[in-house]
């Protein structure tokens, strides 16, 4: 293979020469290239040799010529670039360590331009399309990265008036991004200024009125987190929403009681809740070069599962929010990770019960009484509905079942009055429930894997607000028909499903939410066997000395 590589490359070199010319072979009629002898030196056969295993840098060096970039008039601005790139790489969460700077200074001559050619590919790969491969580290993340060939960006690194600048652009910049780099330098707003008095041990809860919960409101105020109230003492509603917001931040259960964790991290006795809060900002920030590729200014439904929430977000902000229930977590029901284009909004829409559950729910108590379940239909493969005197139902496995089970449109329909489709794989889309109660649960998986919207109306008139001057009578329209009817989404809009358990709300402050199906646990594994460790990485400041 790097014997293939090496004849390719050195083939691009020779193509690439100026003053080559083509002709015809007679005999196979084929345009073959006809260009004068070249001699390689042995520099850069060397050159050739060394990289002939990788094949972005095969493919940039074969393009420019065997020509080394980091020695040379430019070479002392293109490794101090390089060298402060890797600096800044903790900022990024990634340990500098990963580009073995050591080796940096250490080599000499080709084994010098390589140490830092290596370097620099792996960092733009690792920063333009993540570290990892999602799909190797679990299997239900179906997101794909969309990763930018290395080779364009080592051809712009070479040519950059300014290659610090080049490098400093090449992460995302997204403002999720920048707010989730910026937490990860420390929790600032956390830290309580010195001087105010401790928080008494206890349990302190809303409704109670005490000296200790006027302390509890003096720090949360210090950090921004309450506000002043005429009864300090007094455990109110606000007090308990400021408590529950401290919580999200520092990692913590947020219910809005402060017991012991929440005392001793407000008290600063320890770091209680920092670990992990440092954990999933790391891992939140490795999700986000994943999807380096997405417009997410643009508009978009973001549903992101941990949080239990469906968004629309238009122009970089969010204009539109609703509580969501997501799937259980057991294997096969557990809410997938992709992102697909949402194309329709189906009205009064039929539920065509998933293969999975028909077998696995349905069948047997089909078995037991052919009668059960009167409210769905029983389709055959032409799409007719049979009568279910005809059918034995106990010859079936769930292999051989060979027919589908259909609700019609209705009030008690499992699918609501509206349902969101954006084609998939996984059969997963967005839509209506009558089991509206599961919207007031505070963790919210219960689905079978599709997303049940707790304002489904209200997000179809959002989406369709582009479609229609009244997107409210349009769906009343569709509505009264009395029967599935779909409505066209033009453009159709990007539909992000997602897993970040770190995020920043409107206000920059990064909310944390619990991993319900261990997946940021398991990525985390796969960073640490990268290198990455629970310490706030530290930026490398002296990796240029006397510059």
């Amino acid at each position: 293979m790097r014997d293939c590589v090496l004849a390719l490359m050195l083939a691009g070199v020779i193509g690439a020469v100026p003053g080559a010319v083509f002709a015809r072979d007679p005999l196979s009629d084929v345009t073959v290239a006809v260009a004068p002898r070249l001699d390689f030196t042995a520099e850069q056969m060397a050159m050739a040799t060394a990289v002939s295993g990788d094949p972005d840098l095969a493919a940039f060096y074969g393009n420019n010529g065997l020509q080394p970039i980091f020695l040379g008039p430019l070479a002392e601005a293109r490794r101090a670039a390089l060298r402060d790139a890797i600096g800044a790489a903790p900022r990024h969460g990634i340990p500098a360590a990963r580009y073995h700077p050591d080796r940096l200074d250490a080599a000499q001559g080709l084994a010098a331009e390589i140490a830092h050619a290596r370097a620099l590919s792996r960092l733009l790969r690792d920063l333009s399309g993540g570290v990892l491969d999602p799909t190797r580290v679990d299997s239900e993340i179906k997101r794909r990265p969309t990763r930018t060939s290395v080779t364009p960006l080592l051809m712009q690194f070479e040519t950059a008036a300014d290659p610090a600048a080049m490098l400093a652009g090449v992460g995302p910049d997204h403002p999720a991004y920048l707010a989730l780099q910026q937490a990860l330098t420390g929790p600032a707003d956390l830290v309580v200024p010195q001087g105010l008095a401790r928080i008494a041990t206890g349990i302190w809860r809303p409704g109670q009125h005490a000296a200790p919960v006027a302390d509890l409101r003096a720090r949360l105020v210090s950090i921004g987190y309450a506000e002043v109230a005429p009864d300090a003492a007094l455990y109110d509603e606000a007090l308990t929403r400021a408590v529950a917001d401290y919580q999200r931040a520092a990692g913590l259960p947020a219910d809005g009681v402060a017991g012991p964790q929440t005392i001793a991290a407000l008290n600063g006795d320890g770091a209680t809740g920092q670990d992990a809060r440092q954990r999933a900002i790391l891992v939140a920030m490795e999700r986000m070069r994943w999807m380096a590729s997405e417009d997410l200014d643009s508009r978009h439904v973001w549903v992101n599962i941990p949080e239990f929430s469906t968004t629309i977000v238009e122009n970089g902000a969010e204009v539109f929010r609703t509580r969501s229930v997501m799937g259980k977590d057991t294997p096969d029901m557990r809410t997938p990770e992709f992102s697909e284009l949402m194309g329709h909004v189906v009205v009064n829409p039929s539920w065509n019960v998933p293969r999975s559950i028909a077998v696995r729910d349905y069948l047997p108590r089909l078995q037991g009484n052919r009668h059960a379940l009167s409210h769905l239909d029983v389709v055959d493969g032409a799409g007719r509905v049979l009568a279910r005197d005809g059918i034995d139902f106990s010859r079936y496995t769930a292999a051989s079942f060979p027919f589908r089970l259909r609700q019609k449109p209705s009030d008690d329909n499992a699918l609501g009055v509206v349902k969101f489709i954006f084609p998939n794989r996984w059969n997963i889309y967005l839509h209506d429930t009558p089991s509206k109660h599961l919207f007031a649960n505070r963790v919210r998986a219960d689905s079978n894997g599709c997303i049940r919207i707790g304002d489904p109306v209200d997000l179809a008139r959002a989406l369709l607000s582009r479609q229609t001057d009244d997107p409210a009578a349009m769906f009343q329209r569709a509505r009264d028909r009395e029967r599935e009817t779909w409505l066209s989404l033009t453009p159709p809009v990007p539909v992000h499903l997602v897993y970040f358990t770190a995020w920043p709300g409107p206000d920059g402050r990064i909310g944390l939410f619990d991993d319900i199906y261990g997946r940021d646990a398991r990525i985390w594994d796969a960073l640490q066997a990268e290198g990455f460790g629970v310490t706030a990485p530290a930026v490398v400041a002296d990796l240029n000395p006397g510059l």
